[in-house]
């Protein structure tokens, strides 16, 4: 809907897909969808578009039939990759788990790996201090001890 909201020709893309789904009593399948952004984004007056999709490695990888949900989503990233529109900008973030980084490698992409960054360190140990400094139980602590489990789960996050 964002894509369609400034665009005449995104609407009446939006608006097919609703009246062939009895103006929106039916649900659209996932190709349906899949197809009605393929259309929006290939559209000739489509102006930039930026697609952020954030911690693909949190998409469910379990075993599934025919597909897992992770699967599913790096086939539709992959589909969208190789239309090679102009005028479309991807930003993915992701842990650099490899059927991950087997399905975006051969697509040339720029990467930039935050893993080990002092800012991503200084944050992960803020938030562990908050916590351990909030938590009621963890109050009546010996500064010790409340050091110890500070300095064990910043440096077991290892950048997470």
């Amino acid at each position: 809907m964002q894509l369609c909201a400034r665009s005449h020709s995104g609407y009446d893309v939006l608006s097919r897909l609703h009246s062939t789904h009895d103006d929106g009593l039916r649900q659209p399948s996932e190709a349906d969808l899949i197809r009605c952004l393929k259309d929006v984004l290939a559209l000739p007056d489509q102006g930039k578009v930026y697609i952020i999709i954030d911690a693909v490695d949190e998409c469910p990888n379990s075993s599934g039939f025919p597909k897992t949900a992770r699967e599913k989503v790096l086939d539709l990233l992959e589909e969208i990759i190789n239309l090679n529109l102009p005028n479309l900008r991807i930003c993915i973030t992701s842990r650099p788990e490899i059927d991950i980084k087997y399905i975006l490698e051969p697509l040339n992409p720029r990467q930039m790996s935050l893993h080990g960054e002092n800012g991503q360190k200084d944050d992960i140990l803020g938030y562990i201090e908050t916590i351990v400094r909030a938590d009621r139980k963890m109050r009546r602590w010996r500064s010790e001890d409340k050091q110890l489990v500070i300095d064990t789960l910043s440096e077991k996050a290892d950048g997470m």
